[in-house]
């Protein structure tokens, strides 16, 4: 028999993502675009004074004519200079005292252009640091509106379509792309509304019949006197109603938990995750999965019934998707860092990390997609994910060293 070959290996993850909460390596090494402006603002005017400074000294010095002979010459006479250290009365040949006089004016004229340079150069500095310092404002100035629009997009990334940056002030670039934004985010709100009232409004009109469908079948079951292949073929049907009402609920449950929570209480992390282990251990003690992990006090602010359905559906998953013999379930829960973490471990099949992503996907299982399963509608991880943006956190899953998966949930405090 030919060796069944090995799953294809994930290519390497990048360490740093942008955008994930994480600092990338070396961040001074990343300036920002205001200090970027300032520096190009600040440069450009220490270049434009280099430039000016040049210009300014060599006119200076075409002006004084350093090293150029005297405009006149003394024929006779004494010269006393206590500058050009000639003393006072002392006769010298004229020829001799010319050139004396010439070499003292050249240097006076060269200790002219030595001042103006370095009073120039400490000026420059001066006004340099002015200038990136007036740079530094008017790029925080400039770059407002980009702020407000980086501002708003954060909102946004929260579910919360209903933020609109409305910029004002004249009509630039940056109105323009902030226009285009609000646009862009009426299209986005209005596709997403008619997306939840189309699931929401489906879900609502497909329970009436199913749950027509569950009383019939059960008033039929529960004749006495009903044939045995007529009884077999109900059961059949009144399963598989039962995880059509499910797949409804949990759409409906999708849909609605995709929105923001607007009424928020304090919520036990610990007391969800004991509600949800108390509806699940039926089923863990009919698989022989042991129950076990601690659960401290973690509080945090939103809807309790959300919350206990995270719990439940991680569990249920970890239960369910175990190894058949001396698996185990662990539910920890603590509050760290600012954050409420929920962990949920379990004992379970090699998990590729390259499918981790597909798990969180409607309808999805590992391996499998949109196929009958007794574990369920594939809805329970979208659910729990959803449940999670809706509060402001998130929920991310690694594979678990030895087989099964470690899912964690942190929601802010």
């Amino acid at each position: 028999m030919a060796a069944t070959p090995a799953p294809p290996k994930a290519p390497p993850k990048p360490t740093w993502k942008p955008g994930a909460g994480v600092e990338p390596p070396f961040p001074w090494l990343r300036p920002t675009i205001r200090i970027r402006l300032t520096l190009l603002y600040g440069g450009m005017f220490l270049i434009a004074g280099i430039l000016l400074l040049s210009i300014i000294y060599l006119l200076a010095a075409q002006a004084l004519n350093v090293g150029s002979e005297l405009p006149f010459k003394i024929v006779e006479g004494t010269v006393s200079s206590n500058v050009c250290n000639i003393p006072d009365g002392t006769r010298i040949p004229a020829s001799e005292l010319n050139s004396a006089l010439s070499d003292c004016v050249n240097q006076q004229r060269q200790h002219a252009l030595d001042v103006l340079l370095s009073r120039s150069l400490m000026a420059l500095l001066g006004l340099a640091i002015i200038a990136f310092a007036f740079g530094y404002a008017m790029a925080g100035r400039v770059l407002s509106p980009l702020g407000r629009i980086t501002r708003t997009a954060r909102r946004v990334a929260g579910t919360d379509l209903s933020r609109r940056i409305e910029l004002d002030g004249p009509d630039d670039e940056l109105k323009e792309l902030s226009d285009t934004f609000d646009e862009m985010l009426d299209r986005l709100e209005r596709a997403f509304t008619a997306q939840q009232r189309f699931v929401g409004n489906a879900s609502h009109e497909l329970r009436t019949p199913l749950a027509i469908n569950r009383t019939l079948l059960e008033v039929h079951l529960s004749d006495p006197g009903a044939p045995v292949e007529l009884q077999q073929l109900g059961k059949t049907l009144l399963a598989t109603n039962e995880r059509s009402e499910q797949l409804v609920e949990g759409l409906l449950l999708l849909a609605r938990s995709d929105n923001q929570i607007v009424e928020r209480k304090p919520v036990d992390l610990a007391e969800v995750a004991s509600q949800a282990l108390d509806q699940a251990r039926a089923e863990a003690e009919q698989k022989g999965v042991e129950i076990r992990g601690e659960r401290k006090e973690a509080v945090v602010q939103g809807n309790g019934v959300l919350l206990e359905r995270i719990a439940l559906n991680l569990v249920q998953n970890a239960i369910r998707y175990n190894v058949p013999d001396g698996g185990w379930v662990q539910v920890d829960t603590e509050a760290q860092h600012g954050q409420a973490v929920l962990v949920v471990a379990n004992t379970g099949p090699v998990v590729p990390a390259y499918e981790i992503d597909n798990l969180f996907e409607p309808f999805r299982r590992l391996r499998t997609e949109r196929t009958g399963s007794d574990k369920g509608v594939g809805l329970g991880l979208s659910i729990a994910r959803s449940v999670a943006r809706a509060h402001g956190g998130r929920i991310s899953a690694e594979p678990r060293e030895g087989g099964g998966l470690v899912m964690r949930v942190t929601l802010p405090i």
